[in-house]
């Protein structure tokens, strides 16, 4: 919802009034409210949904939409089974009050969400902070004199509910299960399809702690983790208010527009939601791509190097687990496999993903100064590296190529990265051996990253001295693809050398990574800033626009990516052209839809349009925005 900047005052000024020790404790994030719409009133259908959900934890929840109110927050929703627990586990009315109660405003700040509801008895304000991954906190205040009654709404019906003590439990299918433990004032009832929870008049500030816990969990501990929690809940609020400020505080610059400084929060926001702890499989805690969708519940190589790099910023533990995650499952040939899931046999070893660890690695350490996670990792980075050459070199000239362990072209084309590129079409596989399967072409963007990763590892290896010891053909990369008559970068036919001529956003790469020449660049220009190619709308789509096969919604074959737009426009800032570089990303940030409003960031952009394609809440997209707002007019 949208608020008119008297409005927006008053409603500050009263979250702060209700609220102690905020101004200490949060008050940079309450500069940023309704960050992403977030407003859902489920069903038992409804199976994708943006939430708020933070610290790692497996449940989310939503605002209740206005025109179908339910006066509590939404959920708890699982992220892995996307199923809902109840359409809400925790409303709440004054007792003898039998009247609806009317939304007055709800909101999203980053790390919080709060709603304010009222009936003729009175006023009640709601706010939830996440205590843990397995706990969130929810406070309840007002003015009245009256008690209150809390129940839930609409539990799935599967759910089996039982009371103990303090604490109703939920049992769900699927193996998870909800407690909702309240304070010692509140007499609770409980007929193993619903609970009631009365607290006595005069009964102003409620806390009731809402735990969302796995098959494998150990109830008891959950248990007395939301007992204690109960007993010192200010300890809880500051600690989530300090580290949302930590996180603002040490992205946020205090040079630029205030509508580009809710492109970085809805960034961290939208990285810090799809943050999930070890479980099951998954023996680190990572990031996944997006909440909001059914198939996004793992994590994936080249999106998990993207989302550490970005998280090196503010949050470098989770960077560094993210990485560990996936090195968890590195094969013993040193090859890091495409995506892992909490139950392995979900995993998929059919292929990789680009080689972008050591730079995310190398990001772990430009901004937290950790040498000892480069000595952690060197050795395992250095296997992944000399896997490449070992398993995607089919004529052994040090210039690699995509491919698979099963010689299927799908699995090759997800180990690039780019599943249905232009570059691919009519593209072949060749046997390597037992395992090894490549692509009869030689890709660009792989060498150039392999190139990146070389002069990474030989800084790595100084620092903690050790040796480097892995082929190194970085001198060679940038004019063996350099296809001189288009003045741009191209993959190669391994046949007859050829070039595959159909300029597309793998030849940004050389650019960020910054193997070209200051002449390549020149050249490439004429290509980067034309209108008919890369000069877009949105600038710099996966394929240039005016190929016949371009499809500006075809997932790799024209749309946005804001990952190769990144590239391109750090390309340009690395070879001099700041200003042109600035141009682009103010067309990002003013052109992609949403993207300063309450929309959430995509996946995917229109080209010529800016529209929202593909999932929603997707933490590699805000990665690259991230980059992009750090990068601007530097």
């Amino acid at each position: 919802m949208r608020y008119s900047g008297q409005i927006l005052a008053a409603l500050l000024l009263l979250l702060a009034a209700v609220s102690c020790g905020r101004q200490e404790n949060g008050a940079l994030r309450y500069g940023f409210p309704d960050i992403i719409d977030i407003s859902l009133t489920p069903d038992s259908t409804v199976r994708k949904a943006g939430c708020f959900t933070d610290a790692g934890s497996w449940m989310g929840f939503t605002l209740p939409q206005r025109d179908r109110w339910v006066n509590g927050f939404c959920g708890p929703f699982s992220v892995e089974h996307r199923r809902w627990a109840a359409q809400s586990a925790v409303t709440v009315r004054f007792a003898g009050d039998e009247g609806e109660m009317r939304p007055d405003s709800v909101t999203y700040f980053p790390g919080e969400v709060y709603m304010a509801s009222s009936s003729d008895a009175g006023r009640i304000e709601q706010r939830m902070v996440f205590a843990s991954a397995s706990t969130a906190l929810l406070t309840v205040e007002t003015g009245a004199d009256r008690g209150l009654v809390f129940t839930g709404k609409e539990w799935n019906g599967r759910a089996r509910l039982s009371l103990e003590g303090q604490t109703v439990t939920a049992e769900l299918p699927e193996g998870e299960t909800v407690l909702l433990t309240f304070c010692p004032e509140a007499v609770l009832e409980c007929d193993g399809r619903n609970y009631t929870a009365r607290t006595p008049e005069g009964c102003g500030l409620v806390r009731v702690a809402l735990s969302f816990i796995y098959e494998e969990d150990a109830l008891e501990g959950v248990m007395r983790e939301a007992r204690a929690l109960l007993t010192d809940p200010e300890a809880a609020v500051k600690a989530s208010a300090d580290r949302w400020e930590g996180y603002l505080n040490r992205v946020l610059r205090d040079d630029m527009p205030h509508e580009y400084d809710r492109v970085a929060v809805k960034s961290v926001v939208t990285l810090m939601s799809n943050w999930r702890a070890a479980r099951g499989d998954l023996l680190h805690e990572g990031v996944i791509p997006s909440h909001s969708v059914t198939y996004f519940t793992g994590f994936w190589a080249w999106d998990s190097w993207r989302f550490s790099a970005a998280l090196a910023r503010f949050a470098p533990e989770l960077a560094r687990n993210n990485i560990r995650a996936m090195f968890d499952y590195q094969q013993p040939d040193g090859m890091v496999i495409d995506c892992i899931y909490t139950d392995s046999r979900w995993n998929n070893a059919r292929d990789s993903k680009p080689p972008l660890a050591c730079w995310a690695v190398d990001e772990i350490l430009t901004y937290a100064g950790d040498t000892a996670f480069v000595r952690e990792m060197y050795p395992k980075l250095l296997a992944y590296y000399k896997w490449w050459f070992a398993k995607r070199d089919h004529n052994g000239n040090g210039m690699c190529e995509f491919g698979s362990t099963d010689g299927t072209l799908e699995a090759a084309g997800w180990e690039s990265g780019m599943d249905n590129a232009i570059r691919f079409d009519g593209a072949s596989m060749l046997r390597n051996g037992p395992d090894a399967w490549s692509l009869d072409q030689e890709s660009v963007d792989l060498n150039a990253y392999l190139a990146f990763e070389a002069r990474l590892l030989r800084k790595f290896a100084a620092l903690i001295g050790e040796d480097f010891d892995a082929p190194d053909h970085s001198a060679e990369v940038a004019d063996y693809f350099f296809d001189p008559e288009l003045g741009y970068f191209c993959d190669r036919k391994l046949a007859d050398g050829s070039f595959i001529a159909e300029p597309a956003c793998e030849g940004y790469t050389p650019f960020w990574v910054e193997i070209a020449s200051q002449e390549q660049m020149d050249q490439a220009l004429r290509l980067l800033t034309d209108p008919a190619k890369f000069s877009t709308y949105i600038p710099f789509p996966t394929a240039a626009a005016d190929n016949p096969k371009c499809s500006p919604d075809g997932y790799w074959r024209g749309p946005i990516w804001l990952d190769q737009t990144y590239q391109a426009i750090r390309g340009l800032r690395n070879y001099g052209y700041g200003d042109l570089a600035d141009e682009y990303t103010r067309q990002v940030f003013d052109r992609c839809d949403g993207l300063t409003g309450d929309a959430p960031i995509h996946e995917n952009y229109g080209t010529h349009t800016g529209e929202r394609l593909q999932a929603s809440h997707f933490s590699w997209s805000a990665s690259h925005l991230l980059m992009m707002y750090e990068d601007y007019g530097r």
